[in-house]
């Protein structure tokens, strides 16, 4: 069974455990829209944050740093990665059965509707994840 979500407005944390939770059970799950996904809280701490992510360096070997893309599809899947067990091979064969796609997709699977707690209204303060990987500079 595959589950389709599409990312327009919705809230990043809320979607990814979602879909970490569904991956985990053994569903695909395919996200599209993933650069208009929205992060909620001070725009200015969000960005702050996500710097100081990507800039975090192992002195002793760089190359075993955590890697954080610029590139919104690949910080979304990031994210969700986050969520999942992944010292454990359950995790990491979550984590194969996610996909993220920026724009729309064509599918036959009709999305999976969300409650209004997943969605930006209420918001008053948020950021989209392409603002976002911009501020880190994305170009596309």
């Amino acid at each position: 069974m595959m589950k389709v979500i599409n990312g327009d407005g919705l809230i990043l944390g809320r979607v990814s455990a979602y879909a970490a939770k569904q991956a985990l059970l053994g569903e695909q799950v395919h996200i599209m829209n993933a650069e208009k996904m929205v992060i909620s809280g001070d725009r200015n701490a969000i960005v702050q944050k996500y710097v100081k992510r990507r800039s975090q360096k192992n002195k002793a070997n760089p190359e075993h740093s955590p890697h954080w893309p610029k590139r919104p599809d690949l910080l979304v899947k990031r994210v969700i990665r986050g969520m999942l067990p992944w010292d454990k091979p359950s995790g990491r064969a979550a984590h194969h059965r996610i996909r993220v796609y920026m724009g729309e997709m064509e599918t036959k699977t009709k999305p999976v509707e969300f409650n209004s707690s997943y969605k930006k209204e209420k918001l008053d303060r948020y950021i989209t994840v392409l603002e976002l990987c911009r501020s880190l500079a994305y170009k596309n």
